[in-house]
C-alpha cells in the first residue's frame, strides 16, 4: 500500500484532494503514509483519528500533505470548519465519501478493497473476519482510482466515457 501510494504521489500537485474508501483495516492510513513519502513532507504519517486533521509540511518545498479522518464528522460543514488549505496543500481525507459537497470541482476517489476471511482465516476456522489478527493480515488489496472533475478529464484517472 506504501508503494502505492508513492506512485500516486507522482500524480499529484498543490490544490489536489484525494478521497480514501474502504473497510477498516483496509489500508488507508498506509497508502497516505506512501503519499507523504513521496511527496517529502515530515512525518510520520499517522492516523488522524483524534485531532481529525494533520498537516505535514513539505521538506523540499512543495505543498504539505494535510491528512483527515472524517470519520467522526456529520457533515461537509464540519470539514470546512476545520479551516483546511484545500488550494495550497494535497489534501487526502480519509472516510470522506460524501462529506465533500462544494469543496472542490475535481477529486480523485480512491477505493480500497481487502478480502477479509481469507488466507484461512474468517469463517473456515470459526473466528469473526473482524478479528483484530484479521485486519492485520498481509493480504493483497485491490485499488480502484477514479478522477471526478475537470483536474482529472481525459487523463490516467478520468472517467470512461
Amino acid at each position: 500500500m506504501e508503494e502505492a501510494g508513492r506512485e500516486l504521489a507522482a500524480d499529484l500537485r498543490r490544490g489536489d484532494l484525494v478521497v480514501l474508501t474502504g473497510p477498516l483495516g483496509a489500508g488507508k492510513t498506509t497508502l497516505t503514509r506512501g503519499i507523504g513519502d513521496g511527496l517529502e513532507v515530515r512525518g510520520p504519517v499517522q492516523s488522524p483519528t483524534f485531532v481529525l486533521a494533520r498537516t505535514h509540511p513539505s521538506l523540499v518545498g512543495g505543498p504539505p500533505l494535510v491528512h483527515v479522518d472524517a470519520y467522526r464528522l456529520g457533515s461537509a460543514m464540519e470539514l470546512d470548519d476545520l479551516d483546511i488549505d484545500f488550494a495550497g496543500s494535497v489534501v487526502v481525507v480519509e472516510w470522506g465519501a460524501g462529506m465533500l459537497d462544494g469543496v472542490a470541482d475535481s477529486w480523485l476517489e480512491v477505493e480500497i478493497a481487502r478480502p477479509t476471511g481469507g488466507a484461512g482465516h474468517g469463517a473456515s476456522d470459526g473466528r469473526d473476519a473482524d478479528d483484530p489478527v484479521d485486519l492485520d493480515a498481509d493480504e493483497p488489496r485491490t485499488l480502484r482510482v477514479t478522477g471526478r472533475g475537470p483536474r482529472w478529464a481525459g487523463g490516467r484517472y478520468g472517467e470512461p466515457t
